[in-house]
């Protein structure tokens, strides 16, 4: 049995609480100065060096800012749903292998169990519905249209983007991210001992998966080109419109720690988790994710916005069934190894 006081100080310090919203406002930050440096820009700059502590700035700014709650609104639901869309990816984070006090030269999240990876979608999906109620219950006409299409939007690539996610755990016979990463190390140093066709075969097989799963992250981020929750043609922010104050630092701290949590999972899924050579797994684990960040944050800032008819229509004709072709393919390779 694990002694309370480690355990406590897991989940409050490292790898847990603090850590994670440390380490989200540090991927805010290298995603702004990335979109910025490829639009001709500066990003952050004054506060900190080259602007580190912006993202703290900001968020220390709107918990003082005034906290307003319209009247129209369904203030219960109005009021929680930042709670929910901060605290669902939060909680889903000590899932993730990063490196434990109990394992400081192995990787063991906080809490890991057989089917953890089930539950890690299921909580990534349950932030849909905080977000649609949050647009909802705002009563206000833009954040309900906004509401709705972030839900449809991210309804729409839910589907493939747990399908992808199930094939390394088809390979690595569980659901447990921890020996999905164990499975990932082992056939690396097999793979490079004796190269086959079949493991080529699942190389390939699995780029097509992390190809369909960051297009689906960049939808689940609502970033572009799938930022649709609010159009060109408005100036408001979509189904945030009504939200300020303590309320507005809660949904942008909890975007930030869904975008550590996303890196995390593609780190975990597809590149051999927080493992590595030389440096501990801690280092390799903020090495791989930051990676992540920046190949979505150039994705997102490479392409134009799609419109909502496009996205669906290309969710359901063509990323659904290239998730279920790279399943049965996933299937077809774990008989054969």
């Amino acid at each position: 049995m694990s002694n309370p006081l480690t355990t406590l100080v897991a989940v409050l310090f490292f790898p847990g609480l603090s850590f994670i919203l440390t380490y989200a406002l540090w991927c805010q930050w290298v995603s702004r100065k990335a979109a910025a440096r490829l639009q001709n820009r500066q990003g952050p700059l004054h506060t900190g060096w080259q602007g580190t502590l912006q993202p703290l700035a900001d968020f220390i700014k709107l918990l003082v800012n005034e906290d307003i709650t319209p009247a129209a609104a369904d203030k219960p639901v109005f009021n929680y749903s930042p709670i929910a869309v901060f605290a669902i990816p939060l909680a889903a984070t000590f899932l993730i292998p990063i490196q434990s006090l109990t394992s400081l030269w192995g990787w063991e999240p906080i809490v890991s169990f057989q089917g953890d990876l089930i539950i890690i979608l299921f909580l990534m999906s349950v932030v849909i519905l905080a977000v649609f109620l949050g647009g909802w219950s705002s009563g206000n006409v833009f954040g309900a249209v906004g509401a709705t299409r972030a839900a449809l939007m991210m309804l729409a690539y839910e589907i493939p983007l747990s399908l992808v996610a199930i094939g390394p755990a088809i390979l690595a016979g569980s659901l447990q991210i921890s020996e999905i990463v164990d499975w990932q190390v082992t056939s690396v140093n097999t793979f490079f001992r004796a190269p086959s066709i079949q493991g080529i075969a699942i190389v390939g097989v699995l780029f097509i998966g992390v190809v369909i799963y960051i297009m689906c992250l960049l939808a689940e981020l609502e970033l572009r080109p799938f930022d649709i929750s609010e159009a060109e043609t408005e100036i408001v922010h979509g189904w945030q419109v009504e939200y300020s104050g303590k309320k507005l630092a809660l949904l942008n701290a909890g975007h930030d720690i869904k975008m550590v949590l996303a890196a995390a999972l593609v780190t975990s899924l597809f590149l051999g988790g927080p493992a590595g050579p030389i440096l501990p797994p801690f280092a390799w684990f903020i090495l791989k994710t930051t990676f992540c960040v920046l190949v979505l944050t150039n994705l997102s800032v490479l392409f134009a916005r799609f419109r909502i008819d496009q996205m669906v229509a290309g969710a359901w004709k063509y990323l659904v069934p290239l998730a279920v072709l790279q399943v049965m393919a996933v299937v077809a390779l774990s008989g054969v190894i």
